[in-house]
């Protein structure tokens, strides 16, 4: 019986649970500083949180610039990767939950048919370039009904490129301030 309704249920319950997440971590921004001084567990951490928001910004590019600058800049750009593609299961849900949000945006229906036309490489490029249409993506991704194990590989593949550059950027501009300062 209970298995029933939990079946039944599950898209709402990933979508109520998606949003209840982006809700808190934007609430709670502030809080996520803090988690920096624990090395690589923090910068993950920040990384997990600050994707699970959807649409809601959350500077995790900063975190693995500067993580960039005082850890090993590649370990910071993996470790940063997976944590937001965790994070990014948000959209995912919130695809999975609300499936008939598809039908009735024009921005989710354009990329829905993007990923149609080239499949998975829509994912991969939109993760790996900094923009604010990667959510959208998330969404289409969870409610079109791709394997959550594709869509977290692509995923980290595609945050992988993004971050590792962007903590060599961080790195590399580390020295030039020390320098400067």
């Amino acid at each position: 019986m209970f298995k029933k309704v939990i079946k039944k249920y599950s898209h709402l319950l990933g979508f109520i649970f998606a949003l209840i997440i982006s809700v808190l971590v934007f609430v709670y921004r502030d809080k996520f500083v803090h988690l920096e001084g624990y090395g690589y567990l923090g910068i993950f951490l920040i990384s997990v949180l600050g994707n699970a928001t959807i649409i809601l910004p959350v500077p995790v590019i900063l975190t693995a610039f500067i993580g960039g600058g005082i850890f090993n800049p590649f370990f910071v750009g993996i470790v940063t990767a997976v944590g937001a593609a965790i994070g990014e299961l948000t959209g995912y849900l919130v695809g999975y939950g609300g499936k008939v949000v598809i039908k009735n945006d024009k921005k989710l229906e354009r990329i829905e048919g993007w990923m149609k036309k080239h499949g998975l490489w829509v994912l991969f490029i939109l993760s790996a370039i900094p923009n604010p249409l990667f959510d959208l993506a998330g969404i289409v991704a969870g409610a079109t009904g791709v394997p959550v194990y594709r869509y977290l590989l692509v995923v980290t593949l595609g945050k992988m490129v993004k971050f590792i550059a962007i903590s060599y950027l961080g790195a590399g501009s580390i020295g030039l301030l020390e320098r400067y300062f």
